[in-house]
């Protein structure tokens, strides 16, 4: 929800790929892409882990409940930078998930495409159209090669990366929201914005605040 609405704040345009659902209700995994002018050099910095401390409103006691969400965020490849070969894929399709009516129980139009080569994997089943839900699971697998390769890279410039803010380690707790104290905190800038402020969909003050940091931190490294 924080997302969909920055997004719409920028008229930047949204496309989903995947959703999928919890057992307790929330969802375990939403997958989209977003295009737009500036989309990756705002949005790299949210890759990491996501803190959300609240108190439900079944808690009696008042005890604070902390989960967590991970974020990752993948520059999409162009074909000129990656070339998945057809022999090195394998193409499954099935009956999609969750509602839809009688439709998905008729109709094999989800895909599921894997990477042998990587065992990376990439499914949709956003469309009825199996051919559409095929050409996007393609983009995303894409996308994963794609920042597997850079991610190997920038390991073997390990020195400069560990300071860089824009590492996207996924297991790098980045931000915690937190209802009791209405605020957020971001870790990597270490301030508070206002939780409302957020919740709202109004991230250019925090995201500008990483930008400027990820330059300083860039023009550091030159001297």
């Amino acid at each position: 929800g924080i997302y969909k609405k920055y997004f719409e704040s920028r008229r930047w345009k949204l496309e989903e790929f995947d959703v999928s659902t919890s057992e307790i209700g929330g969802f375990k995994e939403v997958v989209f892409a977003v295009e737009g002018e500036g989309t990756w050099a705002r949005l790299r910095f949210e890759s990491g882990g996501h803190r959300v401390q609240r108190v439900p409103a079944t808690e009696a006691q008042g005890r604070i409940h902390t989960s967590a969400a991970t974020v990752a965020v993948l520059p999409e490849a162009e074909d000129l930078e990656v070339e998945l070969r057809p022999d090195d894929l394998r193409i499954e399709t099935m009956r999609a998930g969750g509602a839809g009516g009688q439709h998905v129980n008729k109709t094999e139009s989800a895909v599921r495409i894997t990477h042998v080569p990587t065992g990376l994997v990439a499914a949709c089943q956003d469309d009825r159209s199996q051919q559409r839900n095929r050409a996007s699971a393609l983009r995303m697998l894409k996308a994963r090669v794609y920042e597997r390769e850079r991610a190997r890279l920038a390991a073997e410039r390990s020195a400069e990366r560990k300071t860089q803010v824009g590492t996207g380690d996924r297991s790098d707790r980045i931000r915690t929201y937190n209802w009791a104290q209405n605020r957020v905190t971001d870790h990597r800038l270490n301030q508070n914005f206002p939780l409302e402020q957020v919740l709202g969909g109004k991230l250019d003050a925090l995201l500008d605040g990483l930008v400027a940091m990820d330059r300083e931190e860039r023009i550091r490294n030159l001297a």
